[in-house]
């Protein structure tokens, strides 16, 4: 035996793939990711290709988006009382109707309306937000806490490798045979992760909370989320500059990149720019994995933000599609980069018992943005044009987070340093401790995307917080495609 086939065989016989549980949600979660970028493709094309414009895949992508943010509160409790496999194998089953009843409609009707459009993109908005807090419940329940670190690193990767192929299957199934057969994968995707989910039986390997304290002592006080609300000027930037980033980012990519390629570069062009945003995303995350720790991390992450901007005020003006494709890459690369830098530096800010809520109002404001975002550039783009909304967009992205540079609290920052309370108390002791090194936050193993892309949403990244197919400015990091 070869020492290659000997690693092999060592990685599946130890650690999280073991797990037969986790082979086959890494399975789910590959073509469900496939799907919800074959989808990512056939919805604005779909919708150009007909008399409604970009008003109308504005119009459409803001359905999905606000029943999206008001259904994640719900998401928690339904996942809390009925159990978080059960809940997403439920939103499967209706996202794969939903869809696939809009791929019958195309098929039947041509080019359908808002009235056949808009009742998917509710529903599939609707199920996406009860899914994603059903989808961190997921991964915890399949691997014993040892292995979660793991675990998070092969679905991230699965998701990438995903985020690779699918804009191109997309892309192509939509230029040659039309809309149809890539709706068609997106339901299916939806079925094939329902059936992995029924396969699974998710007896809890990790073990409990209570093992970690077995004499029940409750935990030492901490300051509260409120005083963190209150006092932590360090949060109040970041939030700041994630609802400024993703207001410019989400409508750009969503709505002016494809009426730019529908104009320009064809679909499938379309698809190859939305492959460079994975491909730059994954080279992002490589480099801030084999990075240094930087003592100020606030500067690098100004000084990412403006190649952001430069490189999408550019995407027009480089000279077609290879010029475009290249300053993607770009933007993707230091926008990969900057999730780890912004997710690292709050990770390790929070106090360890607030890390979830902090985390979880970045990304609930992150996600508000989206159909604002979506909606003001619909009508943008609608009266101005594509190309001028990119240096809009870019601009806003820069000049944001250098402003942020004006904070004395986001400027001062130093790797390492922990939330002190206005009353003295602190987590761990500020600075204690080498400075947590750049990793890619954990990502909720959500086997099916939400038939957006997000990503409609289901595209790659956000900035600046967890991501998981993401080159995507700010994105959430369940591990849902958008759609």
């Amino acid at each position: 035996m070869t020492a290659a086939a000997r690693r092999v065989r060592t990685a599946l016989s130890d650690g999280p793939m073991a797990v037969r549980d986790f082979r086959l949600l890494l399975a789910g979660q590959l073509s469900s990711t496939i799907g919800d970028f074959c989808y990512a493709v056939a919805l604005p094309w779909l919708v150009l290709s007909g008399d409604g414009g970009t008003v109308l895949l504005g119009t459409v992508l803001a359905c999905y988006g606000i029943p999206r943010v008001l259904t994640i509160p719900l998401g928690g409790v339904v996942a809390d009382r009925f159990g978080g496999r059960r809940v997403m194998l439920v939103t499967d089953l209706v996202r794969a109707a939903a869809v696939g009843s809009l791929a019958v409609t195309t098929a039947l009707t041509g080019t359908p309306g808002l009235v056949h459009l808009a009742p998917v993109a509710v529903v599939l908005g609707a199920c996406s937000g009860v899914f994603i807090p059903s989808s961190y419940t997921l991964l915890p329940a399949l691997l014993p806490k040892d292995d979660l670190g793991r675990g998070n690193a092969l679905s991230t990767m699965v998701n990438q490798v995903g985020g690779l192929l699918g804009p191109t299957v997309g892309g192509a199934l939509v230029a040659g045979f039309g809309a149809v057969p890539a709706l068609t994968v997106d339901a299916v995707s939806f079925l094939v992760s329902a059936f992995v989910l029924a396969r699974m039986r998710t007896g809890r390997k990790a073990a409990p909370e209570e093992a970690a304290h077995p004499s029940g002592a409750p935990e030492p006080q901490g300051p509260s989320f409120r005083e963190v609300l209150r006092g932590g000027r360090l949060l109040h930037v970041v939030l700041v500059v994630a609802l400024v980033c993703n207001l410019a980012f989400n409508g750009t990519i969503e709505v002016a990149l494809p009426e730019l390629a529908h104009q320009r570069m064809g679909a499938t062009g379309y698809g190859i720019l939305l492959t460079c945003l994975s491909v730059g995303g994954l080279a992002g995350s490589l480099v801030a994995a084999r990075s240094r720790t930087v003592k100020s991390p606030a500067y690098l992450f100004a000084a990412l933000a403006v190649v952001m901007g430069v490189a999408l005020a550019a995407v027009p003006f480089a000279g077609g599609l290879a010029g475009a494709a290249v300053c993607v890459v770009v933007y993707a690369v230091a926008s990969g980069w900057q999730n780890i830098v912004v997710v690292t530096m709050l990770q390790v800010w929070s106090p360890p018992a607030l890390i979830g809520r902090v985390m979880s109002l970045v990304m609930l404001a992150v996600m508000g943005t989206f159909p604002v975002s979506v909606a003001v550039a619909g009508f943008g783009v609608s009266h101005l044009g594509a190309a001028p909304f990119f240096p809009v967009a870019g601009a806003a992205i820069a000049l944001s987070v250098v402003g942020a540079l004006s904070s004395r609290t986001f400027r001062g920052h130093r790797a390492g340093t922990e939330y002190v309370s206005s009353a003295g108390a602190t987590g761990p002791a500020a600075g204690t401790g080498p400075p947590a090194p750049p990793v890619v936050p954990p990502a909720a193993p959500a086997v099916a995307g939400d038939g957006t892309g997000e990503d409609p949403p289901r595209h790659p990244p956000v900035t600046g917080v967890p991501s998981v197919h993401s080159t995507r400015q700010w994105q959430d990091s369940s591990q849902e495609s958008q759609g």
